[in-house]
């Protein structure tokens, strides 16, 4: 989700000097250095020195032992976004005494130009660290402001969302494959039927069922199909995996 969102920014026009990267392989470093032009340092002190915003891009098991050596060094000055899913921006205030926080949740499309990213502000942030936050993530896609008790939710949805369409694309996939279509036909109407569905339901004023509804003839192909899902339980089952997803967001939360 880093390398994203540096991809997002040097898009937006960024100049490559004023983003400065960690990493803790300098095998790694040098590939993200020829890649992006920016300057790449294995001493988190030093990337971060001299910059207004802080970005921690790492797992939520790893926030704690990248967040504490920098906490004699970074100021109240310097904004710190967390892209960490479920770590609450208390866990930060926590490590980082006098820093604002602003917690967000982006998802992988941000690879594409096309995420979207729920943000929350930490008790010592405001609007303009909102603003920031807005202007850096904006880079990659949507952002929208909220609660932070919305975003274990958003993570369940947005942020998990894209591997339930994958694992969707996948199952449309090998059922094509058994209805006799060769795999590199089946992966191209698949991927490409995922695509347009997906700019179809953003880029028109009607709800998901309506849509659904204008390809659901009575007695047709999609009515048969409805069907079966339904009788399977497949909303139950989209909103069991949503709920679990929730619930794990939390518990990393609780963890911290």
């Amino acid at each position: 989700m880093g390398e994203a969102l540096v991809s997002g920014l040097l898009r937006a026009g960024w100049a490559s000097d004023t983003v400065s990267l960690c990493v803790r392989r300098m095998e790694r470093g040098d590939a993200l250095a020829h890649q992006t032009g920016c300057p790449v340092h294995l001493d988190p002190s030093e990337a971060i020195s001299g910059r207004e915003i802080v970005v921690v891009a790492v797992k939520p098991r790893d926030v704690e032992g990248v967040v504490s050596p920098i906490a004699s060094v970074i100021g109240p000055d310097q904004l710190v976004i967390s892209l960490a899913a479920g770590v609450r921006t208390a866990t930060y205030e926590r490590l980082l005494p006098v820093s604002p926080i602003v917690r967000a949740m982006p998802n992988t499309p941000a690879l594409v130009g096309e995420g979207v990213t729920g943000i929350a502000a930490g008790s010592r942030a405001g609007a303009s660290e909102l603003e920031k936050a807005r202007e850096i993530l904006g880079a990659v896609g949507d952002v929208r402001v909220m609660d932070e008790s919305l975003l274990d939710a958003v993570t369940a949805v947005s942020g998990t969302g894209p591997a339930y369409v994958f694992l969707l694309a996948e199952a449309l996939t090998e059922a094509a494959i058994r209805e006799g279509l060769p795999r590199d036909i089946a992966e191209a109407f698949v991927n490409q039927t995922v695509r347009g569905a997906g700019r179809l339901l953003t880029a028109v004023d009607k709800t998901p069922s309506e849509l659904r509804a204008q390809v659901t003839s009575p007695g047709g192909t999609t009515a048969a199909a409805m069907h079966i899902l339904e009788e399977r339980g497949f909303r139950a089952i989209v909103e069991d995996a949503v709920q679990a997803a929730a619930k794990r967001a939390h518990e990393l939360g609780d963890a911290d």
